[in-house]
Parts: structure tokens; C-alpha cells; sequence
């Protein structure tokens, strides 16, 4: 398992480089470091001489990724992309172009993001699962047709109805818990309740109809079959063995969600004011940050990743016939 493991470490670094380059690309296609200068000095009345400085200060007075005027190997790491990007790989995130530590900042800002994403994830697995499953238990009768037409419903519903209506009933109406904002300690948690509450709801219709299916196909294979013919329940047939051997897909979908844990969701975090990961992204877009966008870029991606390497390894955990190699 260790060489497998080693193994796919090295093939995420051409992926990593490739995410790295194509961030760094795409951010200055739109804006060259003059724009990054007027935009943080203000758009009026910046001379020529404070844009240098800004970009002297904040190392963007050198070429984007060749320097022809250096010799030798400083002719690749006088840049700003091996400034700005290759030091990434060793974690080490610099500071932002406002000047902020962003390693700071990240360590901060994630516990916030983990305690609205981690029950959103649990909890919502939980409900999912249970859901789905008693579609498939009681598949092709009116409880299933219904609880499909439910599931169409709450997917064509926009995800910002949910937030809006779950502010407006939970907080605004009912005064259960705050619509916005956040607090330190064990206050935070009633912060979080509505954010989780809304995230769990608002992925039922996709997560439940996603599920079904993997039931109602495991419904149909042949040890389903022999499982009924030796006299084993439904319910034990569901929960013992479809359950079980559903596990794989589940676990796939799940890796998408896992970047998240850390992350944040971006409009979840800025609508209920959550000082998250989320938030702290979409602030540095909305700045024209590239340092804080290009770091969470490439720690989302190291993230995915690592999420694809577990849920490999987690195979091996529910299919014994898995190998690693």
C-alpha cells in the first residue's frame, strides 16, 4: 500500500503544476500587475511612479514566467511565477497583496468552514441514505412515486430560495436561531444550526434520486436474488446487504464533497456571514487577490487529491476483493 501511495503522490505533482499554471494564466489574461496596482491604489490620480512601487513592494516587477534579462537558472526563478506559485508546493502561502499572512489566515478561518461543513456532510449523509433507501424498499408503490416527485421539486428549486426562505422562517419569523453572523467558543454553534440545516435540505432532491438509483440497480443482482430465495427479510436485505455493497459509489460521490470540509461553501459562508474559507475566497475575487485565490486554488486541489487517495483506499475497506496496485 506505502508504494502505491507513493506512487500516486507523484502523479498528483504534474497535476498540481498543471492547476498552478493554468490559475496563474488565467488570472493574468484578465489583469496585468498595472491593474492589480490601480485597482489596490484606487483608480484615480495613481502616477506611474506609485504603480511601481506597489508592484516592486508586492513582487510583481519582474517577468511573468521567463526572465531574459537574468542568466542561468535565475532566468526561471526570478519571476513572479516562481515566486508567487512554485513555493506553494512546500506550503508556504506568503502574504496576501494586502499584505495579510494567508497561512494565518487560513488557519484561522477553516474552523469556522469545518463546523458548518462536517454535520452538513455527516448529517446529510445519514438522511440521504435513510431516504433513498426507503424509496427502494418500497420501490414502484405510491410512497416511491411521491418521494421521487419530491426529490424532482426540491432539485428545481434555486439553492438561494433556501437560504433566503430559511432566514426568513427560522430567523426572521420563528426567532429560533440568528440569521447572520458568528461568535467564538460554544456561541458559535447557534450560528451554524440554520447554515447546516439549509445545506442538508437544499441536497436532499439531487442526493436522494442519486442514491435510489444505486439501490434499485443493486436491487436487481443475482445475490439479491439468492439472498430472498434462502428466506432473508427485506429489511435485513437492505440494510445488511444492499447497503453494503452500494458503499463504492457512495463513497465516489462523497470525494466531491470532501474539498468542501475545508473550503467552506462560498455562498453558504457570505450569506450568513460565516468568517470562513468560503468567504475569505470570494472577498479575495471580488479584490483581485491572485495571492489568496492562487493558495486556495491549489490547496483546494491538494485537497481533491487527497480525497481521491482515500476514497481509493477506503475500496480495499468495503470490497475485500479490491487490491491496490
Amino acid at each position: 500500500m506505502l508504494a502505491y501511495i507513493f506512487r500516486r503522490v507523484l502523479y498528483a505533482l504534474p497535476i498540481l503544476i498543471g492547476v498552478n499554471l493554468i490559475t496563474f494564466a488565467l488570472f493574468f489574461v484578465v489583469n496585468t500587475p498595472d491593474d492589480m496596482a490601480r485597482m489596490h491604489l484606487g483608480m484615480k490620480r495613481v502616477t506611474p511612479e506609485a504603480i511601481e512601487s506597489w508592484k516592486a513592494e508586492h513582487g510583481y516587477d519582474r517577468p511573468l514566467l521567463y526572465n531574459a534579462a537574468a542568466d542561468g537558472v535565475d532566468s526561471l526563478t526570478d519571476t513572479i511565477f516562481f515566486e508567487k506559485s512554485v513555493k506553494l508546493f512546500a506550503f508556504q502561502f506568503g502574504q496576501s497583496d494586502s499584505g495579510r499572512d494567508i497561512g494565518h489566515d487560513i488557519r484561522q478561518r477553516m474552523w469556522p468552514s469545518l463546523l458548518i461543513a462536517l454535520p452538513t456532510l455527516l448529517i446529510g449523509l445519514a438522511v440521504y441514505l435513510s431516504f433513498a433507501l426507503l424509496l427502494a424498499f418500497f420501490r414502484g408503490s405510491y410512497i416511491d412515486i411521491g418521494g421521487v416527485v419530491l426529490c424532482i421539486v426540491l432539485m428545481s428549486i434555486s439553492a438561494l430560495f433556501y437560504i433566503i426562505g430559511g432566514q426568513y422562517l427560522v430567523g426572521k419569523m420563528l426567532h429560533l436561531v440568528p440569521i447572520s453572523g458568528f461568535d467564538t467558543g460554544w456561541q458559535a454553534l447557534k450560528f451554524t444550526i440554520l447554515p447546516v440545516l439549509i445545506g442538508v435540505v437544499a441536497a436532499i432532491g439531487s442526493n436522494g434520486r442519486f442514491y435510489r438509483a444505486i439501490f434499485l440497480e443493486e436491487l436487481g443482482r443475482d445475490y439479491v436474488r439468492t439472498a430472498r430465495a434462502k428466506g432473508t427479510s427485506e429489511p435485513r436485505l437492505m440494510f445488511r446487504h444492499v447497503l453494503k455493497n452500494a458503499m463504492i459509489p457512495v463513497l465516489t460521490n462523497i470525494v466531491v464533497i470532501l474539498p468542501l470540509l475545508f473550503m467552506g461553501s462560498l455562498i453558504m459562508e457570505s450569506f450568513f456571514g460565516i468568517p470562513g474559507l468560503g468567504s475569505y475566497t470570494i472577498d479575495a475575487i471580488q479584490n483581485q487577490d491572485f495571492a489568496i485565490v492562487r493558495s486556495m486554488v491549489f490547496l483546494g486541489s491538494v485537497l481533491y487529491i487527497l480525497g481521491l487517495l482515500l476514497t481509493d483506499i477506503s475500496y480495499t475497506l468495503v470490497d475485500p476483493r479490491i487490491r491496490l496496485s
